[in-house]
């Protein structure tokens, strides 16, 4: 974008009531989610703490890019009925100069349209904007003990294809690289290779999202060390990003809530069991990415071993319940940590999602509000509710993508970093 797109075009603060929640510097003109690392451009989104707010650093094309994600951000959020350039310049303290600028060079990238014309009140009917949902895409992996689900999501972050295939994570990285290569190919050809801005991620943790490395994976210690990131950049020819399988659900689950929904943990117990914690409105990873690993709080003192080495985990209770056949003991122990989750952090809800609560929901959400509401009783306060995440099995692999497409809508997350090949990124 050119130089006039800066803060002198700016009305007011970029924060308004009507901006997308956490803004960042997601790119420059040409694809502002395939942009190098935002951190070079002042951009904290690469410092670990993705709530952070201000930019003092941001030099001008950082905020350029600022500025276009606030616009994108509105267009998705108003859907199909648009939105007037008027309203964007009101929500996004931008001029109207500015907004026209750069809904400009939007509209010639493809990325918006025009949506018809509102109704007089008396001056020039206004022209109503909107985005083109298939004119980028993102993949969505995600990597599972058994199992890989791919997703080529458009704009909005709806599913246009969707594919699953057998996985053995545990075998190592040939094997998955292979099998990830094969099907996002397979995964695009079956859309009719529509331009991709990058592929999202996610597997089970511990990891380090910043520099896109594995650490001592509960159950597949060998992959302690292993650049995935990089490997699979490499190996796809698109841009990635790599995060935990929770974080990745509970940022797609934030992206369909109202601004100002507020903080939830995702409780994820599938082949384990971890949560996503979202804390006044953004997704919380903690400086090390080690929040979040919800699976291996101490419960039991003597109880059984848990594959991270330790015994009496709220994870090898609740799959050790779960192998015997005891659903209800298997959600009373996963109450007792949304308990004690909700005690540590007064979280405003709780969502359940995973493979192994998919086979049982209504046994697994019931038995998880009981302690919930046992809990509340003996606080003399009302009850955190308990539901079922959206997205059912897919939930992991649509918060996937939105690592992608977050970026591009201003809200902060590590940057893509391109490995070999980089024909496949539109």
């Amino acid at each position: 974008m050119s130089s006039d797109d800066t803060s002198q075009d700016r009305a007011g603060a970029p924060g308004s009531a009507g901006a997308p929640r956490s803004a960042g510097a997601p790119g420059t003109s040409g694809n502002p989610a395939a942009s190098g690392n935002p951190a070079a451009s002042g951009n904290p989104a690469a410092s670990g703490n993705p709530g952070a707010t201000g930019n003092p650093g941001a030099n001008l094309p950082a905020l350029r890019g600022h500025n276009a994600a606030l616009v994108l951000g509105l267009l998705r959020a108003a859907g199909e009925q648009g939105v007037s350039r008027l309203e964007l310049a009101a929500h996004t303290g931008l001029t109207p100069q500015a907004v026209s600028k750069i809904t400009a060079r939007l509209r010639a990238e493809g990325l918006a349209a025009e949506a018809g014309r509102r109704a007089s009140t008396g001056g020039k009917p206004a022209t109503v904007l909107r985005l083109v949902p298939g004119a980028r895409h993102a993949v969505g992996l995600h990597l599972d003990r058994d199992e890989l689900i791919a997703v080529l999501a458009d704009l909005t972050g709806a599913p246009v294809a969707v594919r699953r295939a057998p996985l053995a994570f545990e075998a190592g990285a040939g094997q998955v690289l292979d099998t990830a290569g094969r099907e996002v190919a397979a995964l695009r050809a079956e859309a009719g290779g529509p331009p991709v801005l990058g592929a999202g991620v996610a597997c089970p943790g511990p990891l380090d999202h910043t520099a896109g490395v594995l650490h001592r994976v509960t159950g597949a210690p060998q992959w302690d060390g292993f650049p995935l990131r990089d490997a699979l950049a490499e190996r796809l020819g698109l841009p990635v990003v790599l995060d935990k399988d929770t974080n990745a659900a509970a940022l797609g689950l934030a992206q369909g809530m109202p601004s100002g929904a507020g903080s939830f943990g995702y409780l994820h117990l599938g082949t384990g069991l971890g949560a996503g914690l979202v804390l006044g409105g953004s997704l919380y990873r903690g400086p090390r990415t080690g929040a979040g690993e919800f699976g291996h709080q101490t419960v039991q003192w003597d109880g059984p071993r848990c594959g991270c080495g330790r015994r009496g985990c709220i994870e090898a209770l609740c799959l050790a319940a779960v192998a015997r056949g005891d659903l209800p003991g298997a959600a009373e122990v996963l109450g007792t940590g949304a308990a004690n989750l909700v005690e540590l952090l007064d979280i405003d809800r709780v969502l359940l999602g995973g493979r192994t609560v998919l086979e049982n929901p209504d046994g697994f959400r019931t038995g998880v509000a009981a302690a919930l509401d046992a809990q509340a009783r003996a606080r003399g306060r009302t009850a955190v509710p308990v539901a079922l995440a959206p997205g059912g099995a897919r939930a992991v692999a649509d918060g996937a993508a939105e690592l992608v497409l977050a970026p591009l809508f201003g809200a902060r997350q590590p940057a893509l970093v391109l490995r070999g090949g980089g024909a496949g990124a539109a």
